[in-house]
């Protein structure tokens, strides 16, 4: 995923998550997309209706910020969501970047896929020529690569 592109020259562009460590790079203003374990939520009372998230992946946190009507469209999104995908603009004042959402994906069912076992293997070496070879199980099926 990160290979296709070149540092400072493009990024991910929607539906592709930007890194959260690489929110420097786009310029102020661009439509980009991160995706996250949801850290915290906060609706402050002196926010108008503003909720701000913050997102963690691998490599840190971004700060997503929900305008009110936003908010209405995604809301079960926002208030249940775990993992969340976030597709916005990008708003950058001194040090502190956040995303302006525009659209918000709650792809929480992608965290099952981590608690899924895995598919078992058999690594071995062709005695004879010393070629390795590997046999997994596919639905009941041996396959040998």
């Amino acid at each position: 995923m990160l290979s296709d592109y070149t540092p400072r020259k493009d990024w991910p562009r929607p539906p592709a998550a930007l890194p959260h460590a690489r929110l420097n790079e786009p310029p102020s203003g661009a439509r980009v997309t991160v995706a996250g374990l949801v850290l915290v939520r906060q609706r402050p009372g002196t926010a108008k209706g503003v909720v701000f998230v913050t997102l963690e992946d691998e490599t840190g946190v971004a700060n997503v910020v929900v305008w009110q009507k936003v908010f209405q469209r995604f809301r079960r999104a926002v208030v249940a969501g775990r993992l969340l995908r976030v597709t916005g603009r990008l708003q950058r004042e001194s040090e502190v970047v956040h995303i302006v959402a525009e659209t918000i994906e709650d792809i929480t069912d992608m965290l099952d896929d981590l608690l899924a076992p895995p598919t078992p293997s058999h690594d071995r070496t062709d005695q004879e020529t010393g070629v390795r070879s590997q046999t997994i199980a596919v639905a009941g099926a041996s396959v040998r690569l």
